[in-house]
């Protein structure tokens, strides 16, 4: 299982996601414990991202919303998922 990471943009996206939307608290949640168990579950849909996000992975919450995450080491010998926005497509791309 991997850790997962927050950094300051993507923890304000999160509070604001759900103040905005609370039925969504439940999907994030399960996403991202099966982001920490399997990042590459196929519910995941998850895929590495080209161009300006080159090196930055995506994957759905459900079909509106995304986590855009990097794979990172940070003072840890194990993989940890930074995760970097949270939103619906127009949001994070």
């Amino acid at each position: 299982m991997r850790k997962i990471a927050w950094t300051p943009k993507s923890l304000r996206a999160y509070k604001r996601l759900i103040r905005q939307n609370p039925q969504l608290r439940v999907a994030i949640e399960e996403t991202l414990r099966q982001l920490a168990t399997d990042p590459f579950h196929p519910t995941l849909k998850t895929h590495k991202l080209s161009g300006e996000f080159d090196g930055i992975w995506s994957a759905s919450i459900d079909y509106r919303y995304r986590i855009l995450f990097e794979f990172t080491v940070i003072n840890d010998p194990e993989n940890i998922i930074l995760l970097l926005n949270l939103g619906n497509h127009d949001d994070v791309y």
